[in-house]
């Protein structure tokens, strides 16, 4: 038989829907493919490209600044991602379990929300002066150090993006498997780790995604709460700007880059393994 050509049952409209969608992806990661380019720049300044070679890689790595400011970043991921993700989690169950119209299930999903469009110029002042009074006036010693501030700071907006992510996967979760469990003599508590989280787990690996990447870009929140020996990546490059944008800077923000599609790619599979088709997987992370 003959293959249909589709394409030519297309609307005009769907042809320039297609068009646009291309248009959008060109717009969005034409700027990314410029700075992968450049990093290969062998030039001093980013802008002045003076031959193509990896010295901009090795100037980089050999840089203790910038590899100090890149492991800060990574570091604060990590703990942001671990904490987000465990209270995330508990938030996003419970919100799912919540009857309808209970009250603190209402005020519970205000106040994330809230701090999900709170500008983070507002959370930095908010933070600094915090810090400064429970760890230097009350002598809490923990919150003097950097990268527990980091941690702190970042893990309070995307602990609301992994609740609403874990509460979206558990949306339409049957609880009559876990009513079976309970009649068969199941603690809550194996009920949880036997057949909730196994369902939550796509829901949770994704916000323990979307909190590391958020992390690792914030920049604002970051610049109030630092302290010298750790200041983040976005922070040193913010910084860098100001003087001149050297090439060490674009190939250690690929590196990062690269590290953060391994780290999606690495998710996606997970979902997929986990039955999930593409529409599923896009509206996890999603939320």
């Amino acid at each position: 038989m003959p293959k249909k050509n589709t394409f030519a049952r297309r609307t005009p409209t769907d042809i320039a829907l297609h068009v646009w969608g291309i248009l959008v992806f060109i717009y969005l990661f034409v700027p990314i493919a410029v700075i992968i380019a450049y990093s290969f720049n062998n030039g001093k300044v980013l802008a002045n490209f003076r031959g193509f070679g990896l010295h901009a890689y090795i100037s980089g790595i050999n840089n203790d600044i910038i590899v100090s400011s890149i492991v800060t970043s990574l570091q604060a991921a990590v703990g942001t991602a671990i904490v987000s993700t465990i209270f995330g989690t508990l938030g996003g169950v419970a919100l799912a379990r919540a009857r309808r119209g209970a009250w603190w299930a209402l005020g519970l999903t205000a106040i994330l929300g809230l701090t999900l469009v709170t500008p983070e110029i507002v959370d930095g002042i908010s933070f600094l002066p915090w810090f400064v009074t429970v760890g230097v006036d009350w002598g809490i010693t923990p919150l003097n150090n950097g990268l527990v501030r980091l941690i702190i700071s970042h893990a309070m907006f995307s602990m609301a993006i992994v609740t609403f992510i874990v509460r979206a996967r558990l949306a339409g979760m049957d609880t009559q498997l876990e009513d079976a469990a309970a009649d068969l003599g199941a603690t809550p508590w194996n009920r949880f780790k036997d057949i909730t989280l196994p369902i939550a787990a796509p829901g949770i690996l994704a916000g323990a995604l979307m909190s590391f990447t958020v992390s690792l870009d914030n920049t604002i929140l970051s610049s109030f709460v630092q302290q010298p020996g750790y200041t983040p990546w976005p922070v040193y490059i913010f910084s860098a700007v100001r003087v001149a944008l050297r090439p060490e800077v674009a190939a250690m923000s690929t590196v990062m880059f690269v590290l953060t599609l391994a780290a999606l790619g690495f998710v996606g599979f997970v979902l997929r393994k986990a039955g999930g088709n593409a529409t599923e997987i896009i509206k996890t992370m999603a939320a």
